[in-house]
């Protein structure tokens, strides 16, 4: 089985942030500037601090690339950090609440420095730009993406029904990337008041995926299945706190014929566009016993305020193990509007990863060709 994956290196201030992506085909011509628009977008967003204006993010292409082309080996991905001072930083003697601050200096037996540079957000860089390589793979297979903001500082931001082309124009009007672009005033005045309390605020983002052929992922062993599988990918992006598919906690408040999505057959869309099948609902958000059906899938996350604060939490001094308040770094004051970039690029990767497997092949040109052998096969099912 063709496996897609990759790893990430790098502190927040150290010289770069690396990823090594395994496992892309070969034969695929890369656009650096599709990489490099959501490495700034992800440094967009109202509410972000004073980092963003240090650095310009734009990723280099260290390997696996021959004439821009993929070679079938692996990619390694450097983005330069600017503002590289970690040499010449102090140590943290208070910890701050909700960063790996304490837990990790004594996992280690070491620095506060050690993990917060590590554990710090700008790591995503990085998830990012094999995020949107992956992305790139999809597109070759008409699947789209997109991220935005639903909710922030508790105010929800809902949207009208609309083609993701549709809610992409929206979305990019956005100063916070929400759909609702005519909402942006009286967040931003919610945003500038928690940043003079010296305070933060979280939020929830939403990405939906379409064009999805049937079967991705697997029933088959527990920890193949693609909702589990992207649940982890989500989570394990720093603040994350939930993670929701389709209608998520809300199916456990209703009833069953509430919840499930009826199956139904149009005969007339059963011909080379699509199977045929359809539902009026999408409740699942796209996924049923570990694989997707069809649906658009709709997976949506928590993000919990910024741990750093302006106005500092109580906390204790480590070397004397004396009350005091907890260590100040500059910090943003919202950042869910990079959380929405962040999440829908770690998706599309690990959707990406679930094509490779199922399509698989060394090179496009095998994926393509057992693309379209399966979806005749499928349409005689």
């Amino acid at each position: 089985m063709s496996t897609l994956r990759y790893w990430t290196a790098g502190e927040s201030h150290g010289k770069a942030l690396l990823a090594l992506v395994d496992g892309f085909p070969a034969g695929f011509r890369l656009n650096l500037d599709v990489i490099n628009r959501e490495l700034q977008r992800r440094q967009g967003g109202y509410g972000r601090g004073g980092r963003q204006r240090i650095e310009s993010d734009q990723v280099d292409l260290l390997s696996g690339i021959w004439k821009g082309v993929t070679i079938g080996s692996p990619i390694a991905l450097q983005v330069v950090n600017k503002d590289y001072k970690l040499e010449r930083l102090g140590e943290l003697d208070r910890p701050r609440p909700g960063h790996g601050d304490l837990p990790g200096a004594i996992k280690y037996l070491g620095s506060i420095r050690g993990i917060l540079e590590r554990a710090s957000a700008r790591e995503t860089t990085v998830r990012v730009a094999a995020g949107a390589l992956a992305r790139q793979l999809l597109t070759a297979f008409s699947i789209e993406t997109l991220g935005y903001v639903v909710e922030l500082g508790g105010m929800a931001l809902p949207a009208a029904p609309g083609t993701i082309p549709e809610h992409r124009q929206l979305r990019d009007q956005s100063s916070i990337y929400s759909l609702r672009p005519d909402l942006d005033l009286p967040i931003q005045e919610m945003i500038d008041e928690a940043g003079r309390a010296g305070d933060t605020l979280g939020g929830i983002v939403e990405v939906r995926v379409e064009g999805l052929p049937f079967g991705l992922g697997t029933h088959a062993q527990w920890d193949l299945k693609l909702d589990g599988r992207l649940a982890q990918a989500v989570m394990a992006v720093q603040a994350i706190k939930g993670v929701e598919i389709g209608l998520g906690f809300e199916a456990a408040r209703r009833r069953g014929s509430q919840v499930h999505d009826p199956i139904q057959f149009d005969a007339a869309r059963a011909g080379q566009t699509g199977l045929g099948y359809q539902r009026p609902t999408n409740n699942a958000g796209g996924l049923e016993a570990g694989m997707t059906n069809g649906q658009p899938l709709v997976i949506r996350a928590a993000k919990k305020p910024i741990s750093t604060l302006a106005q500092p939490l109580e906390s204790i001094d480590l070397s004397t193990k004396q009350p005091a308040a907890a260590a100040y770094e500059r910090s943003d004051v919202c950042a869910v509007s990079a959380a929405s970039v962040i999440i829908e690029n770690v998706v599309a990767f690990e959707v990406a990863r679930a094509l490779v497997e199922k399509f698989g092949g060394d090179s496009l040109v095998e994926m393509q060709a057992r693309w379209d052998s399966f979806q005749e096969l499928a349409r005689r099912r």
